[in-house]
């Protein structure tokens, strides 16, 4: 076979036969990569004899346990299934400088202290680059760390079988290569090739090891490369957070050994990534108890099967513009501006003139609609100034009518809410199922938006208080 020049799309794999600046299958510009195909003889499939094709019942195949390294990092063992599984190919993908290589460099110095064996791959660092950070993240590194730097996967399969170790960090696969294909670093042929290579010495029967693979990301937040490498993998982690900021989020986009839903939250220190245990004080601003400020209402979400007491917080001030400000830096803006419509027409408190911001403690963006009762009691009680007591949370989701709607796993939040000490909750009504009592916690039962603030600010005697509305001689001077 004779060899061909084709232009593969980065993005999802088109094939061209010469190059554009476009790609004819999912239009994106600018991904077209020079790839050279064929050469050699052709190689020719033999069909496989009947007698030995062996066919067995599902309901007759033995099951197999997988067997999993649990590391002492239980945010992450959380999101991996509850550990790494021997034989398993992980991929992790984040944006720059969000603490990917930070956080392997942690499970693998876990992992060795256990006495597993550990080949850290690097194709964009060289080894005193990785033992410099290892040195401030890690303190004493131990003895079953292995490093080797290399962009050449020949060499790193080379450095496998002579280490023999159980679990394998590849940092990064778009910077590997394999010298049977003549293609650059990062091209979808030699990202492939490389990930193949590697699941076969992950799903080696006699010799099974874990692998996790470091998977750069686009400017669009998803893993570079393509969307068949994602198939590949058993594992699909993704850690958010930008460079300089303190929170860190990892979850699984894909987990084919345990659940998609799971969070894990970190703290990016000077020391590398600290487990935050209980999210709950993360999320919450910690202040007297006698001591309240307007602005700010309580919430529980749930992130994966853990509920987490959040603290949302609002700012509602004059605007001297013709198109007040509708900010949420948690919220799409659309859905916030669904909500104050809900707010102006049902419960009757204008805000056509005032700039409303939204913002959530520690930067978590609200995925549930459980916390929009949440939302606009913060934002009710910034328009009044006055504050909400600190032992009261608010659990529902608002309908266009300005009635409470009820949330799955209610009964879930309200005992974590009286494991934590809080004294009333604000829940729609019939939304408990039958049966259910709390005896630290008062649950109170409402039909409608304008019920619930009644009840809550009846408490200030400042019930008829309403935002102040700028006049157009007001406006004047």
């Amino acid at each position: 076979m004779k060899k061909k020049i084709v232009y593969i799309c980065s993005s999802c794999g088109g094939h061209h036969p010469k190059w554009q600046g476009f790609c004819n299958n999912c239009q994106e510009r600018g991904t077209l990569v020079e790839e050279e195909i064929g050469g050699g003889n052709p190689v020719h499939s033999k069909k496989a004899s009947n007698s030995n094709v062996v066919v067995k019942r599902l309901s007759e195949t033995q099951s197999q346990n997988s067997h999993r390294i649990i590391t002492s990092i239980g945010e992450f063992n959380r999101v991996m299934g509850g550990g790494i599984v021997k034989d398993s190919l992980t991929i992790i993908t984040a944006v720059p400088g969000a603490g990917k290589s930070t956080l392997l460099l942690q499970v693998s110095q876990d992992v060795a202290k256990q006495g597993c064996k550990v080949l850290y791959a690097s194709g964009e660092e060289s080894d005193s680059q990785i033992k410099n950070r290892a040195d401030r993240i890690l303190g004493k590194i131990d003895n079953n760390v292995w490093v080797f730097s290399d962009t050449s996967m020949n060499s790193v399969l080379g450095a496998i079988e002579k280490t023999d170790p159980d679990l394998i960090i590849i940092d990064s696969i778009q910077t590997f290569l394999l010298e049977e294909y003549n293609s650059r670093p990062g091209s979808p042929t030699q990202t492939m090739e490389c990930a193949n290579a590697l699941l076969k010495v992950a799903k080696d029967a006699k010799r099974p090891r874990a692998v996790i693979m470091v998977g750069q990301m686009t400017k669009d937040n998803e893993l570079a490369g393509l969307r068949a490498l994602e198939h590949l993998v058993d594992t699909v982690l993704v850690l958010d957070g930008e460079e300089g900021e303190e929170l860190k989020q990892l979850s699984a986009s894909k987990n084919r050994y345990g659940s998609t839903g799971e969070i894990g939250f970190f703290s990016m220190t000077e020391t590398g990534l600290i487990p935050i245990d209980n999210p709950s004080e993360f999320f919450m601003t910690q202040r007297e108890d006698n001591e309240v400020v307007s602005g700010s209402a309580l919430t529980v979400v749930k992130e994966g099967t853990r509920p987490i007491i959040l603290e949302i917080e609002s700012l509602v001030s004059p605007s001297y513009t013709p198109y007040p400000s509708r900010i949420g830096e948690c919220v799409k803006k659309d859905h916030l501006n669904t909500l104050v419509s809900i707010l102006e027409q049902r419960a009757e408190i204008p805000l056509f003139n005032l700039n409303v911001v939204i913002k959530a403690t520690g930067g978590l963006r609200l995925k549930e609609q459980s916390s929009n009762l949440a939302v606009l009691m913060s934002i009710v009680s910034s328009s009044k100034n006055i504050g909400i007591p600190n032992d009261t949370v608010f659990i529902a989701d608002i309908g266009l009518t300005g009635e409470l709607k009820k949330v799955p796993a209610l009964e879930t939040r309200i005992r974590e809410l009286e494991r934590m000490g809080f004294k009333r909750v604000y829940v729609a009504k019939n939304a408990l199922r039958q049966g259910s009592t709390f005896e630290k916690i008062h649950v109170v039962a409402c039909n409608t938006l304008s019920e619930v603030i009644g009840s809550v600010f009846a408490q200030s005697g400042r019930t008829d208080e309403k935002p102040k509305v700028r006049t157009e001689v007001e406006e004047l001077f």
